[in-house]
């Protein structure tokens, strides 16, 4: 299940439950079954990418980077690959409210058996207990724990590459504005790990990198009253800092960037396209026409049974190839 098909139902199983009318109480109803949706989601798209699977890759499962149960990780590795090997750090999507790191394991696989150590990190997802910026800190925690095992992992954080989808890539990319810009670290309060300062490159799949920008409905306002435990999170001063285009840089790693013509969020990947152009940074990214057919819905990339999902999968490990040289 598309995630903008995950999008269309959320809207209309909410305002059959009554989901806009609890909102005004609580972010927790309609966070909750858009939580149920995107794992359902989640659950195909593992099916879809099973036969692409290869047998050659190992797996370290559930390392603790950190004393939190959520704090985990996995590792995957190319059997037969001379090590340290280049890393691919990933944070999965899920609207910040849902996913699981063993929700990208089959994509890592298929990406670790490329000749890269592929890590898929698990966070906190919005709770009560755990809203922004929690995953922040935990993603910036977790590559600190790598950096002490890299030896041990067989890990070179020299050449180092960190990514995610949707969430996923919001998250990356201010994880990667701290490294690259003291003061939106300031402005943060936070104090980024040195492999942010050095990381060879950023992938951004299907990003959100506006949220100021994002429309009004209740399935928007369930995610980001539950993610920054704001009701009137459009007042917000953070949601500025959350926005990604409007606080890029040109220190900057190679970036990345792609989205399907028919997902919700291609806008915002386009203007993040062009302003890192602007800036100078160094940009690959994958678009598609208004017109193009199939219509290719939000995390296109992972359908590798597709000619877009497969050129997708084709540029980024060019790109990878090239900054990890």
């Amino acid at each position: 299940m598309k995630r903008r098909t995950v999008y269309g139902l959320g809207l209309g199983l909410g305002a059959l439950l009554g989901i806009p009318a609890a909102l005004r109480l609580s972010p927790w109803p309609g966070a909750l079954l858009i939580k149920q949706l995107f794992n359902h989601g989640d659950a195909q798209t593992l099916a879809r990418l099973a036969p692409h699977v290869p047998d050659d890759v190992r797996h370290l499962a559930d390392l603790a980077y950190g004393s939190h149960a959520d704090e985990h990780l996995d590792i995957y590795l190319p059997a037969a690959a001379p090590q340290p090997l280049p890393t691919v750090v990933w944070v999965h999507g899920g609207g910040w409210v849902a996913g699981s790191r063993k929700a990208v394991s089959h994509w890592l696989r298929i990406l670790a058996s490329a000749g890269y150590a592929t890590v898929a990190v698990g966070y906190s997802t919005s709770r009560r207990d755990a809203r922004y910026p929690t995953p922040l800190r935990q993603v910036n925690q977790a590559l600190g724990w790598l950096h002490e095992q890299a030896d041990s992992l067989g890990l070179d954080t020299h050449r180092l590459v960190l990514g995610g989808s949707s969430a996923g890539a919001q998250i990356s990319a201010q994880l990667a504005l701290m490294g690259s810009s003291a003061g939106y670290a300031r402005r943060l309060g936070m104090a980024p790990h040195p492999l942010l300062q050095q990381l060879r490159g950023l992938v951004l799949l299907s990003g959100a990198f506006d949220l100021a920008g994002v429309g009004r409905n209740w399935f928007v306002d369930s995610l980001l009253w539950a993610y920054t435990g704001k009701r009137d999170f459009r007042n917000d001063a953070r949601l500025q800092l959350m926005a990604i285009t409007p606080n890029v840089n040109a220190k900057l790693p190679p970036c990345f960037v792609t989205s399907g013509n028919a997902d919700p969020l291609e806008p915002q990947a386009r203007a993040l396209d062009q302003r890192l152009r602007s800036l100078g940074v160094d940009v690959d990214s994958l678009f598609f026409a208004p017109g193009h057919q199939p219509r290719l819905l939000h995390e296109y990339q992972f359908n590798l049974d597709s000619a877009e999902g497969q050129l997708s999968q084709q540029r980024l490990l060019a790109f990878l190839a090239r900054v990890c040289a």
